[in-house]
């Protein structure tokens, strides 16, 4: 069974993703404001690793849950519109690398299932 991972083109696609997604997520002023005290080397290395779990790929995610991982931000205001804007930068990076309609659905879907917990709902 090919996997989403395998899909969208293995290692070097996910971390090519993740690069553009942040520079992304930092350039726009929506959601640019919950990075002010990140270290995005570490956060970066983390998304990469994570993705490629969801993904399919091989597991090497030691990061934590979504809901603890994301309570700080909560705190601080993140909300479904903020979700709304990953979703939306994280397609239109895939797209943005030729990644087929319906791999991107399937990523969107990925996320819309982790909108809860990352919202701690």
């Amino acid at each position: 069974m090919t996997t989403l991972y395998d899909k969208l083109g293995g290692a070097a696609a996910i971390d090519q993703a993740v690069d553009i997604f942040y520079r992304k997520m930092l350039a726009d002023d929506r959601v640019s404001g919950f990075f002010d005290d990140t270290d995005m080397d570490r956060q970066i290395a983390k998304q990469k690793a994570f993705l490629t779990m969801v993904f399919g790929g091989p597991n090497k995610y030691t990061g934590k849950d979504m809901r603890s991982g994301h309570a700080h931000l909560v705190a601080r205001g993140l909300n479904d519109k903020h979700v709304d804007i990953v979703i939306e930068h994280l397609g239109g990076t895939l797209k943005e690398l030729g990644a087929a309609d319906a791999d991107i659905a399937a990523v969107a879907a990925i996320a819309n299932g982790a909108r809860d917990d990352v919202l701690n709902r």
